[in-house]
């Protein structure tokens, strides 16, 4: 009796060990200078296998079935388009010049591209790899975000300090929002009743009622012991639940942890040097943080809302996603 329960027991203890090495997931981060991605294996903490890409990379997106990887190759012009399950690149998207960021649809085809160099919006069907429109916004378009619904597109330019709204159903420009200086980065709720947008020299983000486009809150952060023009919040998260935002503040070397529906800046956690943008494990058990200066990536356990382990990757890691 005692050697059949010792038996189950350890058959039990292994197929829990395959369990977690068959579900362990995979970080991808863009490094600009190297021209690569590394990629992370999220069980051990170690990069264990570096891809030459594009020239600069920077955005990077997963399509919604998590197959399909696009890199923004902001110095080649392109978006490309790698098969994640090959980790080859698969084809090139005309995306206009100088593509750093980007969104796609929820029809998981049409992909919108911030222009930087020619203040325009490139729409492209990435089945067919057509240009289906491109919409003028304001002088250095930079982030890029599409409700849950589809119904919107939105893009921040840095010069102009605007959102600018595109009507997905025409692929025009409907609405412009006047927010902080340099908006960098937006990003929707869960529930798509809200847009978050962060702006790098006003030092805030600024949260938006989507029905009705007006602010909801501006965010000023202040970290003690940190100049506040070194406060300059790029990349934001929000977790799937609804209880928490994480925003990036760029040369401040920290998180800002903000509960999501009071709008209280919780906590600042530090991580590495000119922290540039955020993304979750599928769980949102952690949440990792691309620090360019100092070339490595943060891993937050987002439960204890600490900073659990650093990884070097390549030079100046700019995006990161993560797939199960």
């Amino acid at each position: 009796m005692r050697r059949t329960s010792l038996h189950l027991s350890l058959l039990s203890c292994a197929l829990l060990v395959i369990a977690g090495h068959a579900s362990a997931s995979t970080a991808w981060v863009s490094n600009e200078k190297d021209n690569n991605l590394s990629l992370i294996d999220m069980q051990t903490l170690q990069v264990t296998d570096t891809l030459p890409v594009g020239q600069r990379p920077r955005g990077l997106l997963l399509s919604h079935d998590n197959k399909l990887l696009y890199i923004c190759a902001s110095d080649s012009d392109r978006v490309q388009v790698m098969d994640v399950a090959t980790r080859k690149i698969i084809k090139e998207l005309p995306s206009g010049k100088d593509p750093e960021q980007f969104a796609l649809h929820p029809n998981n085809r049409w992909l919108y591209v911030s222009n930087e160099d020619d203040a325009l919006v490139t729409v492209i069907d990435t089945e067919t790899s057509k240009v289906l429109g491109q919409i003028n916004v304001g002088v250095e378009p930079e982030g890029m975000a599409v409700s849950p619904d589809g119904k919107w597109a939105v893009n921040t330019s840095e010069t102009t300090n605007m959102l600018h709204w595109i009507d997905t159903n025409t692929q025009t420009l409907a609405d412009s929002t006047l927010v902080d200086q340099r908006p960098r980065f937006v990003e929707f709720s869960n529930d798509g009743k809200q847009l978050w947008a962060s702006a790098e020299i006003g030092g805030t983000v600024t949260i938006l009622d989507v029905a009705n486009r007006n602010v909801v809150k501006t965010l000023n952060f202040q970290i003690k012991g940190v100049h506040p023009d070194k406060v300059q919040p790029v990349g934001i998260k929000l977790s799937a639940d609804g209880k928490y935002a994480f925003v990036a503040l760029g040369p401040a070397n920290h998180v800002a942890v903000i509960d999501a529906k009071t709008f209280e800046i919780l906590d600042y956690l530090l991580v590495g040097r000119r922290v540039w943008q955020l993304a979750f494990t599928p769980d949102q058990k952690q949440l990792l943080a691309t620090n360019g200066v100092s070339g490595d990536v943060s891993v937050i356990d987002v439960d204890s809302l600490k900073v659990s382990k650093s990884v070097k990757v390549g030079r100046y890691p700019w995006g990161v996603v993560v797939t199960p």
